[in-house]
């Protein structure tokens, strides 16, 4: 469309001659839509394009910025990436017809995918692209319409970063405060990138400049870009950021509840600087760019008149396409260290709460990364955290810091690992031992003499569930009678999304009995009904119709029986139906119970357990 759209507005004498070639020689270097250089370059504004689209096509012209606010049901029907994709916006919806903002309204590969999608007709008005990407971003929730105060950084010191040799600028407190005074626009920073300085991209065999590197990552747009994902991270309640570069293009993702969604598509000329940006405020080396890195930022915010401090660990892998950063947000406030608000059913916690008690023995927690483990140890010796006992922990990395714990960040490099921690608390008259994770048989068989020795010892281990952590255990080296006399309690846990508390309704589509028995439903609860509820997606769910994840919990208690059975060479398999024999709820009933109690759905539990 665009040399039919330049020709047009030369035709309508909005433009000249000259201007129309000044912006398609743009349009060649640098990409992007004719009418957005257009307008960029001043030659007309949006309006002026948006009303002749309007009239050309014989379409409506919408201006979203004085739109009325659409239904969140409506925002619900095209997702984030689709909108984000093909730069629409859906308005309203009449019977089978969805009234859609398009920049183009000839796009018909657009309104396909949108109508495949939605199985509804798409009714196109035209919008400009600029208003568009703020609707979009205002709805939908993203990087480009963060608030904050627009400025250079004034050095004060909140990052206190740099690098060995060199100075580096960090955002000053007031940065990132909760300010209304400027509003940055993804394609308004990378114009201003484009204008201040002109970045290469070099490649393996290419000498590595530091001094060129740390200089583009000190640039304004640059800083303000990666201030602008730390914070809109925060305020998403993302629990990851994901900032990963390809062949021809560089995405940011977040992991909200547990699944990533791409928020952003900066230029891929921003690789480089905002690489070096992260890697001055985290203090790693600019320079090394062929082996992994990590490390860590501290950064306060002012977030809703509140302040606070926020931990990111950083990670930084080398890729095939330039390197991957993943940063981590470590955020005290929340850190649920309240037992009975993590999801577990009463007759678990109960368990829970006797065999953390214990004087001595082995507490284990067993899932896949990413599955609350942390939370629950936390949880527990804060509950033990008292003036009369001395708890020690072995921790890679240590996430929060507690006051009246004594914590110890793993060095493998210098040899301090978990085996060599746990060998130095037995000298330092501990009550409590928590070790991160038992990777090893050395670390494991120093933990089972620790917790045989008067010591109550906590720690985590990678299994499916909790009747296979035995065998796990017995695999690395463990003697059975160790195992058997040492573990007092095991608990495998996951973590499902919770359905949206402020758009919650019953769902109306109720699956046949047959299918919730195979869920793991018993029959009795099929004959007494079970109504299922879901959420209908509204702003403060973005549309997802989920906010927050609750735990489930499979607590395997160690009784005689199950001993007995340990020292005899049972199986995993043996060893679950014996523990559930005597009450253990799986992680699949533990599922099946949220769902009855319209916390969460059957898909989420389906995901994430198996029967």
């Amino acid at each position: 469309m665009a040399s039919k759209l330049g020709e047009m507005l030369v035709k309508a004498q909005l433009i000249s001659e000259n201007q129309l070639d000044e912006a398609i020689k743009l349009q060649r270097r640098e990409g992007g839509k004719l009418g957005s250089i257009v307008v960029r370059l001043g030659f007309c504004s949006d309006q002026d394009i948006v009303s002749f689209l309007g009239m050309q096509y014989g379409v409506p012209a919408a201006d979203l910025d004085q739109w009325p606010p659409i239904e969140p049901s409506v925002i619900a029907l095209v997702p984030s990436e689709l909108a984000n994709k093909h730069k629409v916006l859906p308005l309203q919806r009449s019977g089978n017809v969805l009234t859609m903002a398009m920049s183009d309204p000839t796009d018909i590969f657009a309104m396909d995918d949108v109508r495949f999608h939605t199985g509804y007709n798409i009714d196109p008005v035209v919008s400009s692209e600029r208003g568009l990407v703020r609707a979009i971003e205002r709805y939908y929730g993203g990087t480009s319409a963060v608030r904050l105060r627009d400025r250079q950084d004034d050095g004060r010191g909140v990052f206190n970063a740099g690098a060995p040799g060199q100075e580096a600028a960090a955002p000053g407190p007031d940065e990132f405060g909760d300010h209304e005074d400027a509003s940055l626009d993804l394609k308004d920073l990378e114009e201003e990138m484009a204008e201040s300085t002109q970045y290469e991209t070099l490649d393996e065999e290419d000498e590595v400049n530091a001094a060129a590197l740390g200089k583009a990552s000190e640039d304004a747009p640059v800083v303000r870009l990666v201030n602008i994902v730390l914070i809109d991270a925060i305020r998403k309640g993302a629990s990851d950021i994901h900032i990963e570069p390809y062949e021809k293009h560089y995405r940011i993702r977040f992991r909200i509840d547990g699944l990533l969604q791409e928020v952003m598509r900066p230029s891929i000329k921003l690789k480089d600087p905002v690489t070096s940006r992260v890697k001055i405020l985290a203090k790693l080396n600019i320079a090394e760019k062929r082996l992994p890195q990590d490390g860590r930022i501290k950064l306060r915010v002012q977030l809703g008149g509140k302040q606070k401090v926020i931990d990111y660990r950083v990670s930084i892998l080398p890729t095939l396409f330039g390197e991957k950063i993943v940063l981590r947000l470590l955020d005290s406030d929340k850190l649920m260290l309240d037992l009975t608000k993590l999801g577990f059913e009463p007759e678990s916690l109960q368990q829970w709460d006797r065999q953390i008690s214990k004087p001595y023995g082995m507490v284990l927690v067993t899932g896949p990364t990413g599955s609350g483990k942390t939370n629950t140890l936390y949880s527990s010796i804060s509950k033990l955290n008292t003036a009369d006992v001395n708890i020690m922990t072995a921790e890679d990395p240590v996430e929060f810091n507690f006051a009246g714990i004594n914590q110890v960040q793993m060095k493998e490099q210098i040899g301090l690992n978990f085996a060599a921690a746990l060998r130095s608390f037995l000298r330092q008259d501990p009550n409590i031992i928590l070790v991160g994770e038992i990777r090893d048989f050395e670390t494991a068989e120093i933990a089972i003499k620790a917790s045989l020795t008067g010591h109550l010892v906590l720690s985590t281990l990678h299994t499916n569930d909790a009747p296979s952590t035995i065998n796990r255990l017995m695999n690395m080296g463990v003697e059975p009678f160790l195992v058997a006399t040492s573990v007092n309690i095991i608990c495998a846990q996951r973590l499902v999304r919770r359905i949206c508390a402020n758009c919650k309704q019953a769902d109306p589509h109720q699956p046949p009995p047959e299918a919730l028995l195979k869920v793991g439903f018993t029959e009795e609860e099929v004959k007494r009904g079970i109504v299922l509820k879901k959420g209908a997606g509204c702003e403060i769910c973005g549309g997802r119709g989920y906010k927050g994840r609750v735990g489930l919990y499979e607590v395997l208690e160690m009784s005689e029986t199950l001993k007995d059975m340990i020292l005899t060479g049972a199986s995993a398999i043996e060893l679950r139906e014996q523990a559930q024999k005597e009450g253990m709820i799986t992680l699949r009933r533990s599922g099946c119970r949220k769902v009855l109690d319209g916390v969460t759905t059957i898909e989420e539990i389906v995901r994430e357990t198996v029967l």
